[in-house]
C-alpha cells in the first residue's frame, strides 16, 4: 500500500499504535526465550516447537497490522516504524521508536533515522 500520512492522520493512528507495539515487544520477548530455551535445553516454561510456531505466526499477524496501514517497519528491535508523509514539499518520514510516548521525530526519506530531527 502506497499511503502518505499527514501529521494529524499519523497521530490518530498512535494509540493504536502503542497498543500493538505492546503486543509485539511481548510477542518478540516470548519467542527470543523460548527459542533460547529450546536451543539450549530441549524445553521451556513458554512451550515447545508448537508454542514457538504460534507466536512466531502472532508476530508476523501483528505486523502486518501495520504494513497493511501503510505504516512501514524499519526494525523489530528495537522496533522502529515510520509513516511515509511530506512536510514543506519534501518527502519525509515520521519516525516513532519504541519507548517512545508519541509521535515526536521526522527524517528526510533519503537520509533515513541517521537524519532524524524532532517535528517542528
Amino acid at each position: 500500500m502506497d499511503r502518505t500520512f499527514d501529521l494529524d492522520e499519523a497521530d490518530a493512528l498512535m494509540p493504536e499504535v502503542l497498543a500493538r507495539a505492546i503486543v509485539l515487544v511481548d510477542l518478540r520477548a516470548d519467542l527470543a526465550e523460548l527459542t533460547f530455551d529450546l536451543r539450549a535445553s530441549g524445553h521451556s516454561r513458554l512451550g515447545g516447537l508448537a508454542e514457538s510456531k504460534a507466536l512466531e505466526a502472532r508476530l508476523a499477524e501483528t505486523i502486518g497490522w501495520f504494513s497493511e496501514t501503510g505504516i512501514e517497519v524499519k526494525g523489530l528491535a528495537p522496533f522502529l516504524i515510520d509513516f511515509p508523509s511530506v512536510l514543506d514539499g519534501e518527502s519525509v518520514r515520521l519516525c516513532w521508536l519504541e519507548g517512545e510516548s508519541s509521535l515526536s521525530w521526522y527524517h528526510l526519506t533519503a537520509l533515513g533515522f541517521a537524519g532524524r530531527r524532532r517535528l517542528p
